[in-house]
């Protein structure tokens, strides 16, 4: 078990938000002050990342539903792209992961994962029921509209002499 004395969890997970953000090259920030104390491998740092996608995610979508009722399914999309937006690094760190995997355990909870994200956008699409499995293929299909209007942006240039830390910062200040 890691030993989060020292650091924050939450604070690690925001700072490595802020640091996928920057690079947006799909990798762990591992190399984030804390970072292996807070988070016991690979599985637990995706696995944290994954919840905060989910939980933005979610409140976007009802958002987006609350505004536009009976457009459900614009709403879902425009959701997901809008989070995608706000969130690209932590959203390229967990499809690199999904697609490389670093173990059997990874690969079986980003699945899972991944499922119930898809059945969640048919569900509030209004295209699925709770628990019904055909809405995994239409939340599929729902993500891929979603993702053609996602576009990455070039990761921040930031000077190769300013630390990490340093760089943290300046993120935390705009």
């Amino acid at each position: 078990m890691p030993d989060t004395r020292r650091f924050a969890r939450g604070e690690i997970l925001r700072q490595a938000m802020i640091v996928a953000d920057i690079r947006l090259d799909g990798r762990l920030p591992w190399d984030l002050d804390g970072a292996r104390e807070c988070f016991a491998d690979d599985l637990d740092f995706v696995g944290a990342l994954s919840m905060r996608w989910h939980t933005r995610l979610a409140g976007r979508i009802e958002r987006e539903i609350g505004e536009h009722p009976m457009r459900l399914e614009h709403g879902v999309t425009v959701a997901w792209t809008g989070i995608a937006e706000e969130m690209p690094g932590t959203r390229l760190v967990l499809d690199r992961a999904f697609a490389e995997p670093v173990d059997e355990r990874m690969a079986t909870a980003l699945a899972k994962a991944t499922a119930k994200e898809r059945m969640l956008l048919a569900g509030m699409a209004g295209q699925s029921t709770a628990g019904d499995l055909r809405g995994v293929n239409v939340g599929a299909r729902i993500e891929q509209q979603a993702r053609a209007a996602w576009v990455v942006a070039a990761p921040t240039k930031q000077p190769s002499s300013r630390s990490l830390f340093s760089r943290l910062r300046a993120a935390l200040a705009a």
